[in-house]
């Protein structure tokens, strides 16, 4: 006998459950959680970008009705904890720098003071009223004031990537390559600028704090904040309700996190610190200014034979810190010959930090432009020499990757765009004045596992309810949604009957969400749990004497809609509630782990995708339009189909930031962002996005985790901003190789 199979949950478009509470307000973030006798602290930055502080005057600030001025003669002292990505589940400093610890300045806006009144409106006016002397050197804030004093590293990255790399023998390839194509490409500096700024509150009780924090891992909070602070980790608990948006700004830990419970601890009541628009220019970290020099080379048929690979770029005084853009370009194409290096300038600037598509939003655009200026070269299609060189196996281990999709994303999305109908030479496309242009751009991501075991907890209750909790955090990405589905499925519950518990780190670790590992760690995590708890459920079902399923196997069974039934007799049930009521049990529940396969599993692991751009040129006004865009992505299997569809939009339209208008300006004087708002820092609106067409291509990935999740966060952008800079040479002639891409570049 058979039933009608029921629907799977995972993949389906469903609706957020936390939309209701965003649209009409009842989420609460961190600036809007109460606390009695909260205090408000404002940080005061410096107003020169290297040198020192030679005098501060707190006198008026505590007039005006500060209760409190902290500045490096009052602050306690903050022992350094060393830099680490936040994914392998340690302390995650932003940097190893923690300010107020002296009189050095090290670029502009970095904290000399931090004032405390009882209101925000009275904080932020005595702030104001802190006055302060420097002795003030000239400070480094661009590349090209730095090169004659670049170096070598030994590595980047908190220590993770070597700084020289090569394999095989590039200078061979270059001698005997058919052709070469050696570019520069300029990329200007990007801050973060999430719709909530970065906030965090502090209220202690006895030895142990609570804080409340817009972080993108409440874990690696947790860490840091009890390495900065000299406590156990037990002693810290860390809240996110909500978060609006991360993006990379939130996924490090920067001083203010550490400054509210430490100040909270000093005045005995609670505090909150809030950065305002201007302080997330100053706060959070930032894309690198960086140069990228490509030499890629081919024999005849243009085949790929060696890649020449080196970045410059800035990072701060106290850390080697660059976005890793070299380490996807290295892999993409199964070079065989390669050579990257990334040399570094000290400038009066913060440590570099991860931006959506930490090196491969940069690295990506240099080697797909350089692509298409090689098919120049050939007379070739720019999408048939991308699938002529495709490989199917990392170049590095010469392992295949665990899952591919790379052809399958190119061939669709170009089908989808149109790219047959398409004439090579530029400029040949034409609306009334305007030129059109058509590229193509590809993504590539690798997949990052987290360095500790995640871990969740489920517990079915008497009901037939099942409530699921896990240490992760929801930042905009629909996390609560797409994990309920999860555990339904494992647990075989309907969909109304689960509560999904996050936001807490009293609940079990994961990691935290950074280099689109969140939906993978937490699904693996949760089905883990959920399948094990069903296991559980199934023991008792099957050792009950009153039950249906008295004496069966546990692999004859399976859980359904809240019932547990005979997979070859359907009509062979016991509800769930029916089975803990039985045995008087008020629920069970078990915490389930998951680890990552080793790394030394026999495969490489990335994700693909491919992305088009149809943009509109001026030629008089050097205006640029992005009138279309279409995309095909192969992030494994997609959880929740509409959830996925929105980041990577997100991405796609980022990707369009990235190549017409981000773009943070130094002010040579003292070292300050002369475009530190969103007045004059562009960024899309409304009317700048255009038509976007996006697929995803199934693809099966048996190696990476049990549900096959690679993760798409980082995905949607890569490539975008390649598409639309060979658009632009498309629909002109001429090559562009200074991101963001304007007005006075086309006139």
């Amino acid at each position: 006998m058979s039933a009608p199979a029921v629907p799977k949950l995972i993949g389906q478009g469903l609706d957020r459950i936390d939309g209701h509470a965003k649209v009409t307000g009842a989420a609460r973030y961190t600036a809007e959680i109460p606390m009695p006798n909260a205090a408000y602290g404002v940080i005061v930055g410096a107003e020169i970008g290297n040198g020192t502080l030679t005098s501060i005057d707190v006198t008026r600030a505590l007039r005006a009705g500060a209760v409190a001025v902290l500045t490096h003669e009052n602050l306690p002292r903050v022992p350094s904890v060393p830099l680490l990505p936040s994914l392998f589940g340690q302390p995650a400093p932003g940097q190893t720098f923690f300010p107020m610890q002296d009189t050095t300045i090290h670029y502009f806006g970095q904290p000399i003071a931090v004032v405390v009144a009882d209101t925000f409106e009275v904080a932020q006016e005595a702030a104001r009223l802190v006055e302060a002397t420097y002795d003030a050197q000239p400070a480094l804030v661009r590349l090209d004031d730095g090169r004659d004093e670049q170096y070598l590293p030994d590595s980047i990255f908190a220590g993770q990537i070597p700084a020289a790399q090569s394999r095989g023998d590039f200078a061979g390839a270059s001698a005997a390559a058919a052709h070469t194509v050696d570019a520069t490409f300029r990329f200007a500096a990007n801050h973060h600028n999430p719709i909530e700024c970065s906030v965090t509150a502090a209220m202690w009780n006895g030895d142990s704090v609570t804080v409340y924090d817009a972080t993108q891992g409440i874990v690696a909070s947790q860490l840091t904040i009890a390495a900065h602070l000299g406590i156990s980790p037990s002693k810290v608990r860390v809240v996110a309700d909500y978060v609006g948006g991360g993006f990379g700004a939130k996924a490090m830990m920067w001083p203010h996190v550490t400054l509210a419970p430490l100040i909270a601890r000093e005045l005995g009541r609670p505090l909150r610190v809030i950065l305002n628009r201007e302080q997330m220019f100053y706060g959070t970290g930032l894309r690198e200014e960086q140069e990228q020099r490509v030499a890629l080379v081919s024999d005849a048929d243009g085949r790929f034979t060696g890649l020449r690979h080196h970045k410059l770029s800035v990072t701060s005084h106290f850390d080697d810190w660059a976005e890793p853009s070299l380490e996807v370009p290295g892999k993409a194409y199964g070079i065989p010959h390669w050579e990257g290096q990334y040399r570094l300038i000290k400038g009066n600037t913060m440590t570099p930090t991860f931006m959506r598509g930490p090196g491969e939003a940069s690295g990506m655009v240099a080697l797909e432009c350089a692509i298409d200026e090689l098919a120049e070269q050939l007379g070739a299609d720019p999408v048939d020499l991308r699938l002529r060189n495709h490989a199917a196996v990392d170049p590095e281990s010469g392992n295949p990757w665990s899952s591919d999709g790379y052809v399958e994303c190119l061939r669709l999305a170009a089908e989808r765009f149109g790219w047959d109908g398409r004439i090579q030479t530029p400029g040949s496309h034409t609306d009334g004045n305007w030129l059109l242009g058509w590229g193509v751009g590809t993504a590539g991501y690798p997949v990052y596992e987290p360095g500790q075991p995640q871990r969740a907890h489920a517990r079915l209750r008497s009901d037939g309810s099942l409530v699921v909790q896990t240490g992760t955090q929801e930042f905009g990405t629909g996390v609560a949604t797409a994990m309920s589905q999860v555990a339904c499925d494992a647990m075989g519950m309907p969909f109304d009957r689960i509560r999904f518990e996050i936001g807490n780190t009293d609940y079990p670790n994961i990691a935290a969400t950074v280099g689109s590992i969140g939906a993978s760690a937490v699904s693996s995590a949760v089905h883990t749990t959920c399948t094990q708890l069903l296991a559980q459920l199934i023991e008792i079902a099957v050792a009950d004497i009153d039950s249906p399923l008295r004496g069966r196997t546990p692999d004859e069974i399976e859980g359904v809609e809240g019932v547990l039934r005979l997979v070859d007799d359907p009509s062979v049930t016991d509800a769930y509630a029916d089975v803990l009521e039985r045995n008087q049990l008020s629920d069970i529940e078990t915490t389930g782990s998951w680890r990552p396969a080793s790394p030394a599993a026999p495969y490489g692991k990335m994700s693909f995708g491919a992305q088009f751009a149809e943009v509109a040129v001026d030629p008089e006004l050097g205006l640029i339009r992005v009138r279309r865009m279409v995309g095909a992505f192969a992030p494994g299997r997609v959880l929740n189909v509409k959830l996925a569809r929105s980041q990577v939009l997100g991405g796609m339209n980022w990707g369009l930031s990235q190549a017409l208008m981000e773009g943070s300006l130094p002010d040579l004087r003292d070292g300050r962002w002369a475009n530190a708002s969103l007045l004059e820092y562009l960024l899309p609106v409304n009317a700048d996005a255009p038509e976007v067409d996006i697929s995803f291509v199934a693809v099966d990935d048996t190696v990476v985790n049990p549900l096959g999740v690679k993760g798409i966060g980082e995905l949607g952008m890569i490539g975008a901003a390649a598409a639309i800079v060979n658009a632009v040479h498309h629909a002109t002639g001429h090559r562009f190789r200074d991101l963001p891409l304007r007005i006075e570049h086309l006139l």
